[in-house]
C-alpha cells in the first residue's frame, strides 16, 4: 500500500501547465494529497476537477457536517481507504457523533439523533448503493436543504465517487503519517 500504480508527479518535475494547476490546488487546500498528483498527469482535467471539488467541499450550500457525512457514505460505498481515512477526522470536527461515524464505517444503518442527518445519509446511501433515490427520500432532502442543496449534495456524492475511483484505480496510498481507519477494506489486496 506504499506505492501508486502510476508515478505521482514530483513538484520539481511539473511542466508549466501542471505547475499552474498544482499551485492552485495547494493554494485552495494547503496540499496536493489524494487524487491530485494522479490527476496532474492530465492538467486540464485536474484543474476542472479541483474547481468542482473546491466548490462542493468548501463553498456549496451544504453545512460541513452534511458534506462530511455524504463523503463518508460515498467512501464507504467505494471501500476507499484513503478517502475515508482523510475525511473521518473532518466529520468528527464538523459535529457528527462518533457513534454515527462508526456505524457508517461498519456498514451499519446508524441510529440518528438528528433528523436532518438521517435525511442526508438516506439520500447519499440510496444514491451510491441503489443508484436511485426514492421519492420519499428525495422529498425529505428537499425539505431539509432545498432544491439547490439537493443539487449540491448530488454533485458532492458524484465528485467524491470520482475521487474514490481515482484513489482505488491507481492505488494511491495514504499520505505519510496518516493511519488507515476503514475496517474490512479490500483496497490494495
Amino acid at each position: 500500500m506504499s506505492k501508486s500504480r502510476i508515478r505521482q508527479l514530483d513538484t520539481d518535475a511539473l511542466d508549466d501547465d501542471q505547475r499552474r494547476v498544482y499551485d492552485t490546488i495547494v493554494a485552495s487546500r494547503g496540499n496536493a494529497h489524494g487524487p491530485f498528483r494522479i490527476w496532474l498527469h492530465s492538467p486540464e482535467m485536474a484543474d476542472l476537477a479541483q474547481q468542482l471539488g473546491e466548490y462542493v467541499r468548501y463553498r456549496s450550500r451544504l453545512e460541513p457536517r452534511f458534506s462530511e457525512l455524504a463523503i463518508l457514505v460515498t467512501s464507504r460505498a467505494w471501500d476507499c481507504q484513503t478517502e475515508w481515512s482523510l475525511h473521518e477526522p473532518h466529520a468528527i470536527e464538523a459535529g457528527l457523533a462518533p457513534e454515527l461515524v462508526e456505524a457508517v464505517r461498519l456498514s451499519q444503518y446508524p441510529e440518528f439523533e438528528r433528523e436532518d442527518e438521517q435525511s442526508i445519509y438516506d439520500f447519499a446511501a440510496e444514491l451510491v448503493y441503489n443508484r436511485f433515490v426514492q421519492e420519499r427520500t428525495f422529498a425529505n432532502a428537499v425539505d431539509i436543504i432545498g432544491d439547490a442543496g439537493v443539487v449540491d449534495l448530488t454533485g458532492l456524492v458524484g465528485y467524491y465517487s470520482m475521487v474514490a475511483m481515482t484513489l482505488n484505480a491507481f492505488q494511491v496510498p495514504l499520505p505519510e503519517g496518516t493511519k488507515p481507519l476503514l475496517v474490512d477494506c479490500p483496497t490494495f489486496r
